[in-house]
């Protein structure tokens, strides 16, 4: 179901949004990250992911999200945990509506020859080392959150 813009502004300003972050990994331990083009987080390096919609069960929407954004089909996931995402800006770039999204984060494995593709939210996608992702401003702060709040995630930098 599609709403119009005026009534997702109001669900947006009212609401949290129950989403899913895509937290891939390759046999390096890099992360799969994009660089996003739409709000909220635009121009940032993020894990790919997207909203759960209404009626949507979980493992759908995993599947939905994995070949909307990156082209594949998601194997089994581990779920990393729920975090809170909260933004100052909205899809629309609407002055004084923030965004809150309250994301399930699921951590995949990927074989090395796997092909990604890019879709339009994306400026492009790459490989980044943990440590890497830490260290860079270009990386958005609800991104590093999976590395640096989840000790049980496999995932260790120098921090």
């Amino acid at each position: 179901m599609h709403v119009d813009k005026d009534t997702f502004l109001r669900v947006i300003e009212a609401t949290p949004f129950v989403s899913i972050d895509l937290v891939i990994r390759n046999a390096a331990q890099q992360v799969l990250l994009g660089y996003r083009c739409n709000r909220p987080a635009q121009h940032y390096w993020f894990v790919p992911g997207g909203r759960i919609r209404k009626n949507e069960r979980t493992q759908d929407a995993l599947q939905r999200i994995a070949q909307a954004e990156l082209g594949i089909a998601a194997g089994p996931g581990k779920l990393l945990g729920v975090f809170d995402h909260i933004y100052d800006d909205n899809y629309f770039g609407v002055a004084g509506i923030g965004t809150h999204y309250v994301v399930c984060a699921y951590q995949f494995e990927v074989d090395g020859d796997i092909v990604f593709r890019q879709d339009d939210q994306h400026a492009r996608i790459k490989w980044w080392s943990v440590d890497e992702l830490l260290a860079s401003r270009d990386v958005h702060d609800n991104t590093k959150l999976y590395f640096r709040d989840v000790p049980g995630n496999g995932f260790r930098s120098g921090c």
